[in-house]
């Protein structure tokens, strides 16, 4: 049985119309609500031209198996997941969001979450979604199965209780009035951000703001370097407190201290532990393997337990829960919080760094610049090549004595520095990550003998 090219390892991208379209999204639609058993489910969206269309016909096909559909419209995904989440008492059993994130433009791609907000993966049931959604033959007996059930079709745009959730999370009251630049990159986040701007003593300056599946200011991702100087700019203009950008969907934000630098989500990442760590002392902080030495120094001397999971927000959700961790963090600016189901947010870092400020009487920069001089990084560095496993192979070879680890791609460390190397579970790229101990120009020369091994010199080729 052909299978079908849009499955990742833990959600659907692919280029519209070859590898998603209405049929191919009706069909994984089914599959998904067949593997979690659902009779109600959340559908949302995001902003890309095709997204409509897909969420609609979703809606159509699932009413028509007898599955009641909460269609709460245009949102981020974190929308999604909090509906989910909130709505288990409701009798909610999943939810799917029609989104590429940071794709190009010409992409779409749904994420799913079942029962409770709790993922799916390649190692929880994705897999047979897949093959079911392959499965033509299957799809039109689902469909005819009973044709005289009709679920209910809800619209439900209302967002007044995600936002109230939102702000359970920090003392409104203590915020000192800062002025924030917001990008939304014509994503998801403005209609959100209009709305904690009323309960907020933030002054925003808007950027992009209105959503726009053209994405006339290309595609809204922040961790690409030549993507952050309108909003570093904006910042240093308007003498703001602090830059903040988000990707498409939302569900990631990217801070900028009030200089305009762009701060690396790793920073974040050992930041918000620590913060969250003085109210629930003694909890597990999870991180993935691709910068880890500041995020674990960080947790272990506010007196948490620090833990590497596998990068994916699937692996790291389902590690959230089974650890009972009180919070994860990417350096890609993934944020998962326990009291938001074990979900990501791209909306609740950015509130509690609001939240720092406020109370330290400080600035971003004043409370990054140590860590950032005592584990200095490259930032994420992609390459294309014709053999990524073949490169894996070479640069390992290379490093055959470092201390390795596998938890995800290849990770080996050295006494004062270290590296990760993974494949993207997203695109066909290698993601290259590296870290020094206090010594910026080891970072630079590393780095560059990694790249030019990565990129074809001195690789042999592949057999």
């Amino acid at each position: 049985m052909p299978q079908l090219k849009c499955f990742t390892a833990y959600d659907v991208r692919g280029r519209v119309p070859e590898e998603l379209n209405p049929e191919i999204a009706a069909r994984i639609g089914l599959a998904f609500c067949c593997q979690i058993k659902a009779r109600k489910i959340v559908i949302g969206r995001d902003v890309r031209l095709s997204s409509p269309e897909l969420a609609e016909t979703l809606c159509d096909v699932l009413t028509k198996t007898g599955i009641d559909v909460l269609d709460i419209g245009l949102c981020g995904t974190e929308e999604v997941y909090f509906a989910v989440f909130s709505g288990e008492a409701e009798g909610i059993d999943g939810g799917i969001m029609v989104t590429a994130s940071h794709n190009p433009a010409e992409w779409n791609g749904m994420k799913f979450v079942c029962q409770g907000a709790k993922p799916m993966s390649s190692d929880s049931g994705l897999l047979e979604v897949a093959a079911r959604a392959a499965d033509a033959e299957w799809c039109r007996a689902a469909l005819l199965k009973n044709p005289a059930l009709v679920g209910r079709n809800q619209k439900m745009p209302n967002k007044h209780r995600y936002i109230s959730h939102l702000l359970s999370y920090i003392a409104v009251p203590a915020l000192k009035p800062l002025k924030i630049v917001v990008n939304a990159g014509n994503g998801c986040a403005g209609p959100v951000l209009d709305l904690l701007a009323q309960r907020l003593p933030i002054t925003f300056v808007r950027l992009n703001w209105q959503p726009d599946g053209t994405f006339p200011n290309g595609v809204p991702n922040p961790l690409l370097p030549e993507n952050r100087e309108e909003t570093a700019q904006a910042v240093r203009e308007h003498n703001a407190d602090l830059g903040v950008a988000w990707d498409g969907d939302c569900d990631r934000c990217f801070l900028f201290d009030e200089n305009g630098r762009f701060i690396e989500g790793y920073y974040i990442v050992g930041l918000l532990a620590a913060a969250l760590l003085t109210r629930h002392p003694g909890g597990v902080i999870l991180h993935d393997p691709r910068l880890i030495w500041n995020t674990q120094e960080m947790v272990r001397e506010a007196g948490g337990t620090p833990m590497m999971v596998k990068t994916g927000h699937a692996f790291i959700k389902e590690a959230m829960r089974r650890e009972n961790a009180l919070y994860g963090g990417e350096m890609s600016a993934h944020h998962y919080f326990r009291d938001f189901g074990c979900c990501d947010s791209g909306m609740l870092p950015w509130l509690l760094v609001c939240q720092l400020l406020s109370a330290q009487r400080t600035t971003l920069s004043a409370l990054v610049d140590e860590r950032m001089r005592a584990f200095p990084v490259s930032g994420e560095i992609n390459s294309t090549v014709a053999d990524p496993d073949a490169v894996i192979r070479s640069v390992e070879a290379r490093h055959s004595d470092g201390e390795k680890d596998y938890t995800d791609g290849l990770s080996v460390s050295y006494p004062r520095w270290r590296f990760n190397l993974r494949k993207s579970n997203t695109e066909p790229v290698l993601r290259l990550n590296v870290e020094t101990r206090a010594d910026e120009a080891l970072l630079q020369t590393k780095t560059q003998e990694l790249l030019d091994l990565i990129r074809g010199q001195n690789v042999p080729p592949a057999v």
